[in-house]
């Protein structure tokens, strides 16, 4: 009895560090096209397959055109914010290669904590 309540236990542990994990605000600042990040900024092509570790994150296959509406900046500028179709996400920019730019300058705002959020069927995930 005490060890099936300990995996209950550790399940729900693991289950609460990923709920944490997936709502954790990312980078304070992002790169848009204007002030709002509603236009695009590139079209990039995948150069690799990627698998992202949570539901905040694009999944594609090389070859794969995506566009980018932001670029998160400072301490996290390693990842791009773009979609594929009706998916959309976070995607290292390392794992593409840029097509064609599509804005002559890139402007710095502020992240939301929205912007960390699941959004799934056009709703938020609140987790």
């Amino acid at each position: 009895m005490s060890r099936i309540l300990n995996q209950r236990i550790l399940l729900l542990v693991i289950s609460f560090s990923a709920s944490v994990q997936s709502t954790k605000v990312l980078s304070k600042w992002k790169k848009c096209g204007d002030p709002e990040c509603e236009k695009a900024m590139s079209r990039v092509q995948a150069t690799t397959d990627y698998l992202g570790p949570d539901c905040r994150y694009l999944n594609f296959k090389a070859g794969e055109e995506i566009i980018v509406y932001s670029k998160l900046s400072r301490e996290n500028d390693n990842l791009w914010t773009g979609s594929k179709g009706k998916d959309f996400g976070y995607f290292p920019r390392d794992a593409v290669k840029v097509e064609e730019v599509l804005i002559g300058e890139e402007v710095e705002v502020l992240t939301k904590e929205t912007d960390f959020l699941c959004l799934h069927e056009d709703k938020y995930n609140f987790e």
